[in-house]
């Protein structure tokens, strides 16, 4: 593992024979290595620096310490009967036990299944059996999300089993609910019960375990909305994500005894790629202000730890900018991160630089079927292009910008950025025909629309695909439209993106009721809540009595747009 933490490798190449087609620099092998094998080597590097500090709950571990509570939680899963291959759902917040469930699932070759906090009872249902969860470990409760109460009315079984002896019907492959804190529902295990279960006798298997472990194994399955409705669980291996948190702290140029702040969620890739594990990989101390993202919160948790580095979408970063206690922070500590997740506007990338003193802040693209990130901007970069671009090819990573029959087009041409390399996922749990959909070839086709320069720098300027994002969040509208579908008044519903000043995009809908039938946006809204994720539920609402359509009768959701910007007086400029 001696090509392991190192120095900078610079991150691109620029095009040649002037088509958009670039490739990383290889000169710094791939980490061929798993991620229990990765930590170990962490922590005989790194064992007495600060691993994680958790501000909330008062966290703090070294990575020995660190280490150490991993073995006991992996120990406790084999105990309970969770092995090489079996998939644990986490559904919770940014809590100390997110990040040991990481790793302790990687230490026995568990597929980590990550399940987004927002998601309601239909959703965390299907995402369930789609994968075949045997265990889950759960939160009891965020926000306004009762977790504990929507497990047991999927499966009131529980409440009648022993734990981990679930029989339900509805989720034939769940054997045991893992609830985090002391008083569990009926039939769950308590976690520290799970973690004292990890004696000397049962960490002793371990290593032998570990070295049975490949690389190349099944090891992250995280859960993307898809076009047609369904969500669709991309794959991911140790070497896919390994290398690409290595590869984006290398941009960042972190360094051992660094802070990062991660208030991005761990059940991203954001957060246990380009933040944990990026973290771990130079002995960064990982700093998480609490369980959910709050301005106030992070900003002060950047002082306190004096973070050099802090991640956010650009909506985090507006609301720490704007928020009033802004100045009674002294930021001085910060230098880099990454900003990314949806379009960066330049005036608040330019902001982020000079007010927060991230001057090496560096802006990443990517998907989470490429691990994530394919592009990132380097922190010596002309400021012209950190502020304009996504910046150049990560190493080992292959792009290049494509016509729709798959034909490479000259530098500058739009066209939709196609990803190869060790980054693609394995594919979508499964689903062997959506993942033929998308991955061609050997190349992922991303669906969106890109340009690249004869710098080798890329713009990401549309998208193929009619997703929008919200505050951050990928929202698909057919998987909106088909649920909104199965409301007993609604004959159709179209679902669509408009401009907004604070979230970048809107959900909108127009819906046509079925005759006869009466139903009102706010009484759609609350019907919504509690069963589809709230960034999936629409802001805007028109009923109408006809959706403007082409000559094959499909609907045309631009004219739909402009008429509820025109309607909302909101310019096509924003």
């Amino acid at each position: 593992m001696a090509n392991h933490p190192g120095g900078y490798a610079h991150p691109g190449i620029v095009p040649a024979n002037g088509l958009a087609h670039v490739r990383g620099t290889t000169d710094r092998p791939l980490l061929e290595a798993t991620i229990p094998a990765f930590l170990a080597e962490v922590v005989r590097r790194h064992g007495a620096r600060d691993a994680a500090v958790f501000r909330q709950p008062g966290v703090r571990w070294t990575y020995a310490e660190f280490a150490r509570a991993v073995d006991r939680l992996a120990a406790g899963l084999l105990s309970i009967g969770v092995y090489r291959g079996d998939r644990v759902g986490i559904w919770a917040p940014n809590r100390p036990e997110w990040l040991l469930t990481q790793f302790a699932t990687a230490r026995i070759g568990a597929i980590l299944v990550n399940i987004n906090p927002a998601y309601q009872s239909s959703e965390l249902e299907y995402a369930l059996n789609k994968v075949g969860v045997k265990a889950l470990i759960l939160a009891p409760r965020f926000k306004a999300s009762d977790y504990a109460g929507t497990i047991a009315a999927l499966a009131p079984e529980l409440a009648t089993s022993a734990p981990g002896r679930l029989q339900a019907a509805r989720l034939p492959a769940l054997r045991a609910v893992i609830e985090l804190g002391p008083k569990p529902i009926p039939g769950a295990f308590a976690f520290d019960a799970v973690m004292k279960r990890g004696t000397a006798g049962v960490r002793a298997r371990l290593d032998a375990i570990t070295a049975m472990l490949e690389p190349d194994d099944d090891i992250n399955i995280q859960f993307t909305s898809g076009t047609t409705g369904a969500p669709k669980g991309a794959t991911l291996s140790h070497r896919n994500i390994l290398n690409n948190a290595i590869s984006t702290a290398r941009a960042m140029r972190l360094r051992p005894g660094e802070a990062l702040c991660i208030p991005v969620p761990l059940y991203h890739c954001f957060g246990m790629v380009l933040g944990t594990l990026a973290a771990a990989s130079y002995g960064v101390k990982m700093v998480f202000p609490g369980e959910g993202f709050d301005a106030g919160e992070t900003l002060a948790a950047i002082a306190a730890e004096r973070c050099n580095g802090v991640h956010g979408v650009p909506t985090m970063f507006s609301a720490m900018l704007d928020h009033p206690d802004f100045a009674r922070h002294d930021l001085s500590c910060l230098r880099t991160g990454i900003m990314a997740g949806a379009p960066c506007p330049e005036p608040l990338m330019r902001r982020v630089m000079t007010e927060m003193h991230c001057r090496e802040i560096t802006i990443g693209y990517g998907m989470t079927e490429t691990s994530p990130i394919s592009f990132q901007t380097a922190v010596d970069d002309p400021v012209a292009e950190r502020v304009s671009t996504v910046g150049r090819i990560q190493p080992h990573a292959e792009c290049r910008v494509v016509d729709p029959e798959g034909r490479t087009l000259p530098v500058g041409a739009k066209g939709e950025l196609v990803t190869r390399g060790y980054l693609v996922m394995k594919g979508y749990w499964g689903d062997p025909e959506r993942t033929a959909e998308a991955i061609r070839g050997g190349w992922m086709h991303t669906g969106d629309l890109a340009t690249i320069d004869a710098q080798g720098y890329a713009r990401i300027v549309g998208r193929i695909k009619d997703m929008l994002i919200r505050g951050g969040e990928n929202v698909y509208p057919a998987e909106v439209e088909e649920f909104l579908g199965t409301h007993p008044a609604i004959a159709q519903a179209q679902v669509f993106g408009i401009p907004d000043p604070k979230m970048g995009e809107e959900v909108a809908a127009w819906v046509i009721l079925r005759p006869g039938a009466q139903l009102g946006a706010e009484e759609l809204r609350d019907w919504c809540r509690g069963k589809i994720a709230h960034f999936k539920i629409p802001r805007h609402v028109r009923f109408v009595a006809e959706m403007p359509l082409t000559a094959t009768g499909k609907p045309q959701k631009f004219r739909m747009q402009e008429a509820m910007m025109a309607e909302l007086g909101i310019r096509a400029e924003a």
